[in-house]
């Protein structure tokens, strides 16, 4: 997927450079965005922890209360829902394609502790050399995939072109495209027709990736 490497890329060489993050964030403009489309809406008490590592595409909404410690790259007509909340700190990645959204409440672990006794659990102020290791993946939704309310998304899962999540949901693995998961864990329960969504994309000018 070239938006998955591009982003990674980007991404990857603003960590090597190791550059001072309020020197980075004073190059850019537009609320200190890496990147910032047309009739992009985000709502009050809307946290984006590390602007200069996200990049927003255009027709997007991020409603109140959303909560983004990551580097991001959204796409066009998304919409974040109220009390979404993306975590894992600087070096994690959550990439969103055009067409998707997270609804109210959702969660996306883009990093985590790995919880099995390596280390400390606590805030960034712990020491590193005693700190947990982390488990770091990207979380990718490819064009067309929506997520319901609470659903929660675990490292390194990559929702297929097309797939739906449904409400209160554990997503643990990868899904298959064009499909309808619920569950805890999710599991696959029936197909998602394509066509119309497909079609009034091609009408806006987009293309099925």
């Amino acid at each position: 997927m070239a938006v998955l490497l591009e982003s990674i890329m980007f991404y990857d060489e603003f960590n090597r450079a190791g550059i001072d993050r309020a020197s980075m964030t004073a190059q850019y403009h537009n609320g200190g965005f890496a990147r910032i489309g047309d009739d992009v809406h985000i709502g009050q008490n809307v946290e984006i922890r590390r602007p200069y590592l996200v990049r927003i595409g255009s027709h997007v909404a991020i409603d109140n209360g959303g909560y983004i410690t990551t580097a991001a790259e959204i796409g066009d007509y998304v919409h974040i829902g109220p009390y979404v909340t993306v975590i894992g700190g600087e070096h994690a990645l959550l990439i969103m394609g055009n067409f998707t959204n997270l609804a109210a409440g959702c969660r996306v672990i883009c990093g985590t502790d790995r919880f099995m006794g390596e280390g400390l659990i606590g805030p960034a102020s712990l020491p590193s050399e005693y700190k947990d290791k982390m488990k770091l993946a990207p979380v990718v939704l490819e064009n067309f995939a929506n997520v319901g309310t609470n659903a929660v998304i675990m490292p390194g899962v990559t929702l297929a072109e097309g797939s739906v999540v449904g409400a209160c949901s554990l997503v643990t693995k990868n899904t298959e495209p064009w499909t309808i998961y619920t569950g805890v864990p999710a599991q696959a329960r029936k197909l998602r027709p394509r066509e119309t969504m497909v079609q009034f994309a091609k009408e806006l000018g987009y293309l099925s990736a």
